[in-house]
């Protein structure tokens, strides 16, 4: 099946104020212009170095989102275009992508990573922390970024009721906070996710294929 059919087909299965993050990570830029030619414009990388390098030759209009842990000394190649970054997981990532963005004049949307599966590969806060950063004053301080929602990913496994489940703490979080953006739910789980509250699917191997 071509991107543009899979790209119908999964459009067809979301309501339409749910954004679909097409996740691009390690496919060719032949691709990525397949789906933009469908109407795609928000795409998702989990590598700067390849997020970069992709940005520098495809068309301007597109949204990228950085979906992957995003390392401080990294922040400054992005800065300049990104769209939005999913994984901010420490205040001290928050501040360089605030120092970054101010030298860019830019405000920067964030969103900040809980950690909401088992396995230990998992980046992210525990609600506590991310509730400590929420409510600081320091993070009124930084005046170049603006953290629009909360992201997380659940658990690799076959277990329904346990992704259920994890996605259904995080939006009951997020319920309590004034954040507009949750992005949670991937191609095996989003149409779940949606279920339990999602406002934002990443989606890469149900439109592009596996990753080789």
């Amino acid at each position: 099946m071509a991107i543009e059919d899979k790209l119908k087909l999964i459009k067809n299965t979301i309501p339409k104020t749910i954004t679909l993050v097409a996740v691009s990570k390690t496919k060719p830029n032949t691709a990525i212009e397949e789906a933009y030619a469908a109407g795609q414009r928000v795409f998702g990388e989990n590598k700067v170095q390849e997020l970069v390098a992709k940005e520098a030759v495809l068309p301007k209009d597109i949204q990228w989102h950085l979906i992957g842990h995003l390392q401080k000394n990294k922040v400054k190649y992005i800065a300049p275009f990104i769209s939005l970054i999913h994984g901010i997981d420490s205040y001290n990532t928050l501040q360089e992508v605030d120092k970054q963005a101010k030298k860019n004049n830019r405000i920067i949307n964030c969103l900040l990573q809980v950690k909401i599966a088992v396995e230990d590969s998992k980046f992210g806060l525990d609600f506590t922390d991310t509730a400590r950063i929420l409510d600081s004053t320091e993070l009124s301080e930084l005046k170049n970024v603006n953290i629009i929602g909360l992201m997380g990913m659940a658990s690799f496994t076959d277990d329904i009721n346990q992704v259920s489940n994890e996605f259904k703490s995080l939006k009951t979080f997020f319920d309590t906070t004034k954040l507009t953006t949750l992005s949670m739910g991937m191609s095996g789980d989003y149409i779940l996710a949606i279920k339990e509250g999602s406002t934002m699917v990443r989606v890469g191997s149900a439109i592009f294929g596996s990753r080789m």
